[in-house]
């Protein structure tokens, strides 16, 4: 397999495991913080059905895929700057997941629930497929079909699916900040919009030096 160009960004990056437990650590003091009023008391916890829950539960799911796919890549090439954004990704989501994780624990709520996915957002449901559960996330069959390639296969394959991710997870994160109530939660989704609108730049660019086009599927 080929080596890349120099990499973009330079990344200091610890292992997934480590950084979601920090990051479930830090998520709680935020969360007792953002919920204090003048007076030092605690706002309520939001209700099972709230927005605040259903983000929490339905973006740490699509994290883990997100997470899931950059680790699958990253032992499918040698190529530094598909291995760095792997690694990006890897971490700030895994972070990302710990402090929603977190929260939930904090609020006394199911990390999981009945309700359909992004049911929310007050919008027309998805059509859940083959493990893909929202919009931008991957079927089961792509998630397989990327364990068997290498190389450039292998990150084009990843970067095509990476992109369609980032686009679900971006209009998912939008959809909170429109409606959140609860400001630590706003503040992380904010992050998330603008995180992952940059990545999307830097994928459409490393597609397009690879020769090769987004995968352009709807998104719901």
């Amino acid at each position: 397999m080929r080596e890349a160009a120099p990499r973009r960004r330079r990344t200091l990056w610890w292992p997934a495991a480590l950084a979601a437990a920090v990051a479930l650590c830090l998520g709680v003091p935020a969360l007792l913080a953002s919920g204090s009023t003048a007076a030092g008391t605690v706002a309520a916890a939001p209700a099972g059905d709230s927005p605040e829950a259903g983000f929490a539960r339905d973006m740490a799911t699509h994290h883990q895929q997100a997470i899931d796919l950059s680790f699958t890549v990253r032992d499918r090439t040698d190529n530094a700057e598909v291995r760095t954004l792997a690694f990006d990704i890897i971490n700030t989501q895994a972070n990302q997941r710990g402090m929603m994780m977190g929260w939930l624990d904090q609020w006394g709520l199911t990390q999981s629930s009945p309700a359909k996915p992004m049911a929310w957002m007050q919008m027309a449901p998805y059509q859940a497929h083959d493990g893909s559960l929202m919009p931008g996330m991957a079927t089961n069959a792509q998630m397989d079909q990327l364990r068997t390639l290498s190389g450039k296969d292998a990150e084009v394959f990843y970067l095509q699916l990476m992109l369609q991710h980032h686009k679900g997870g971006v209009e998912m994160a939008q959809g909170y900040v429109d409606l959140a109530q609860n400001p630590a939660e706003k503040r992380l989704a904010q992050s998330m919009v603008v995180g992952q609108t940059s990545e999307i730049q830097l994928i459409t660019g490393m597609l397009a030096e690879r020769g090769a086009q987004p995968l352009d599927l709807p998104l719901n």
